[in-house]
């Protein structure tokens, strides 16, 4: 016989038929119904009058909505309808939002393993997502679903009794239990996680039995699995927000509010109450400084779960002494960081790392790297400055930041392949410790650190680098000689890339007087190989060669060759202006070989790019485009922006003048816009020269490419620009 149920609702028409929540709620009242039987809804119920009805009364459906009232069409005799009653499952007062791929998955894990762990930051909302996998598994667990709250549990021996309440069991919790196909969901088992030889027993002495176990670090017993839970996508923030929200807030502030509270569903939640205090704005502002912003739960929550503040002090109380130590040191990193950085600075051993991450205090980036959410540093800062261990912590860190910086090779003195990736990753805390040597800290440090990354300013952030070497100066005025004569050299040098040609030449005599006074001879010839290339900016040639001339004099007799490199390569600049092409550009082919054979990644780049755009003038396209081409990978292994760009607008001057408009137009739409995030200098002052060539090319093939290239990052236009170009000829 055919059962049925009748519900009212908007469903959603799609290609696939109706769906909607309106679909799924008559498809789970039909599941309740037996062959023959018609059962309906209270919704319908109330259209149809004085049909004759019996009423079945309340039942909970497997959706894990409120209590359903239902009815039956007619007054024949039926079985008791098959809704949800072998639980405890508590009905909840609101929708879940998002979580379908979390669901899926963990209801699959939950089936297939008889232990599963779901882990997460406090606020992540892994009891909810728990109670909706629980609810969806009912059918699955025959003896029935339990959920066993464990919060207020706050010693071993009663973890036990409290199950055994739950399950309206007496005498022995295995014998009970016995071969019962059955779920038990013990929630919040953080705080009494000793128990965990316990249950491993149970499972062994219940061979049907399966635990799904929310807790905010694992058990460590055999045959668990675990899940962590992230906090919501910014889509599901957004959609959650809007659902709690009592006042309507803009998409574009309610997007700002999600990502500063990182997307958890508590902080979400806590955030969208607060909509009839504050507006838009003001809430925003508030949240720079989140946890006194994030109060005022539910009444009905528990206590640790009123407040953001509350949640996270619930997970810190739970970490031993030692535990909590790193916890708080840790808080000087401003941004991500890894085991290394963590034993150097705050003192870290693996085991106590390992911990706090399985307590769910720290998280592993997609890198591989360490970090915190914002909303769990604010409050683990707050801990480090209240302890008292602030400035020592911060002076720890900016010392290991200035031996990493050191070992990467990052200034002209510095023998060695350059490793810009060994700092990039570490780029906020640099800044955090860069802002407090200047604010609070040691002016020498932070003025050590700064001039140790040049080359990580110069192809990356040269405004950045400027601003912290201005201010660290200011701030060291009786700073030793050779440190002060280096300082002006590398703020000169970072000046000079960023386009401010006279005032990166300023500092540099400056910093040559004071070389002078040393006798510091290969402080001299930096100098004066950096003031030829000052001279190359003013156009003077006869300047320029003889600077250049003498700091390759001194240079060779302090067998110093990575300024050779740049020496040779400098030359070669000059005879190519000069008219002497095939000697400047053997000049130029072999600085580029002795920069490869020491690793010299950036000169490489500088000078590959540079040649590019020497070729280009002289009209030998094909050469022009082999240099460009090779001088891409050099350059993204450096992060050298400015050379990247440069390099990137021959291929496509060169694309241009040959015929592949669409070539041209993709990688000339790709950085047209880049000059806001990359170096200026020398790139400005040639794009206008190069933004006409190219634009010659103008057409619907060019506008098209155009088009494609905006959407491209640099990464992937270097990919594009090193594909086989052959058969793109129109």
């Amino acid at each position: 016989c055919v059962r049925m149920a009748l519900h009212t609702g908007e469903p959603v028409i799609t290609d696939e038929g109706y769906v909607g929540m309106d679909v799924h709620r008559a498809a789970r009242i039909c599941s309740t119904a037996h062959g023959g039987q018609v059962v309906i809804s209270a919704t319908t119920r109330a259209l149809l009058g004085d049909a004759d009805l019996a009423d079945l009364g309340l039942h909970r459906l497997k959706d894990l909505g409120w209590p359903e009232k239902l009815f039956q069409l007619g007054r024949d005799k039926f079985p008791p309808l098959r809704s949800l009653n072998a639980t405890n499952l508590p009905a909840q007062p609101s929708t879940l939002i998002g979580r379908e791929r979390e669901l899926a998955e963990i209801a699959t894990l939950v089936v297939d393993a008889r232990l599963v762990v779901v882990t997460g930051t406090g606020g992540t909302g892994k009891t909810r997502l728990a109670l909706q996998v629980a609810a969806e598994l009912v059918e699955k667990f025959t003896d029935g679903v339990f959920w066993v709250s464990l919060a207020a549990v706050g010693e071993t021996e009663l973890v036990f009794p409290t199950i055994a309440s739950a399950l309206g069991a007496t005498g022995d919790m295995a014998a009970h239990i016995n071969d019962r196909r059955m779920l038990l969901l013990l929630d919040n088992l953080e705080q009494v996680l000793d128990v965990a030889p316990q249950l491993s027993e149970l499972l062994r002495s219940c061979p049907n039995l399966h635990l799904l176990v929310t807790s905010r670090a694992l058990l460590r017993i055999d045959g668990e699995h675990e899940y962590q839970v992230e906090p919501l996508s910014a889509e599901d923030a957004v959609a959650l927000f809007r659902e709690r929200a009592p006042v309507a807030f803009s998409e574009e502030a309610i997007v700002e509010i999600c990502l500063r509270v990182d997307c958890l569903p508590l902080a979400v939640e806590l955030a969208a109450a607060r909509t009839r205090i504050f507006s838009a704005d003001a809430m925003i502002a508030r949240l720079e400084h989140r946890l006194p912003v994030l109060t005022g739960g539910r009444r009905d929550a528990p206590e640790r779960q009123r407040t953001l503040r509350a949640t996270i002090e619930w997970s810190y109380g739970l970490l031993d002494k030692d535990e909590q130590l790193l916890f708080r040191r840790l808080a000087v990193f401003a941004g991500s960081f890894d085991a290394a950085g963590a034993e150097a600075v705050a003192g870290a051993s693996l085991e106590t790392l390992q911990s706090i991450i399985e307590q769910s205090l720290l998280r592993r980036w997609s890198s591989g790297r360490l970090g915190m959410l914002e909303t769990i540093h604010e409050f683990s800062l707050q801990q480090l400055e209240e302890s008292g261990e602030d400035e020592p912590t911060r002076r720890r860190l900016a010392e290991f930041l200035l031996a990493l910086a050191e070992t990467a090779n990052l200034t002209d003195e510095a023998e060695g392949p350059q490793r810009v990736d060994l700092v990039t990753p570490e780029a906020p805390n640099v800044r955090a410790a860069l802002e407090w040597s200047h604010t609070r800290g040691d002016v020498e440090i932070g003025l050590r650190l700064a001039m140790a990354l040049e080359h990580f300013w110069t192809a990356t952030s040269p405004f950045e680098g400027i601003r912290f070497l201005d201010l660290l100066l200011e701030r060291g005025p009786r700073l030793p000689v050779e440190l002060r004569a280096r300082a002006l050299r590398v703020l000169g040098g970072v000046t000079f890339i960023a386009g401010r040609f006279e005032e990166g030449t300023r500092l540099y005599e400056e910093s040559l007087a004071l070389y002078r006074e040393l006798g510091d001879d290969l402080g001299i010839a930096i100098l004066l190989y950096r003031l030829a290339n000052s001279e190359l900016a003013r156009d003077d040639l006869v300047a320029a060669r003889s600077l250049a001339e003498e700091s390759g004099e001194l240079l060779r007799r302090a067998r110093f060759r990575k300024g050779e490199t740049i020496v040779l390569g400098t030359l070669g600049d000059i005879d190519l202006l000069e008219g002497n092409h095939a000697r400047g550009l053997e000049l130029m082919r072999q600085s580029i070989a002795l920069a490869k054979e020491i690793g010299f990644t950036w000169w490489t780049a500088v000078s590959l790019a540079s040649g590019a755009d020497h070729l280009l003038l002289l009209d030998r396209l094909e050469e022009a485009e082999q240099w460009a081409r090779e001088a891409l990978p050099e350059a993204l292994a450096v992060g050298e922006r400015q050379f990247l760009l440069f390099a990137l607008a021959v291929l496509a001057r060169v694309a241009a003048q040959t015929g592949r408009a669409q070539r041209a137009g993709t990688l000339w739409g790709a950085i047209e816009t880049e000059e806001a995030l990359g170096p200026v200098g020398q790139w400005e002052a040639e794009r206008a020269a190069y933004e006409a060539a190219v634009n010659a090319a103008d057409g619907s093939d060019f506008q098209a490419g155009r088009g494609h290239g905006r959407k491209l990052t640099l990464g992937e236009a270097v990919a594009y620009a090193l594909a086989d170009a052959k058969d793109e000829r129109s």
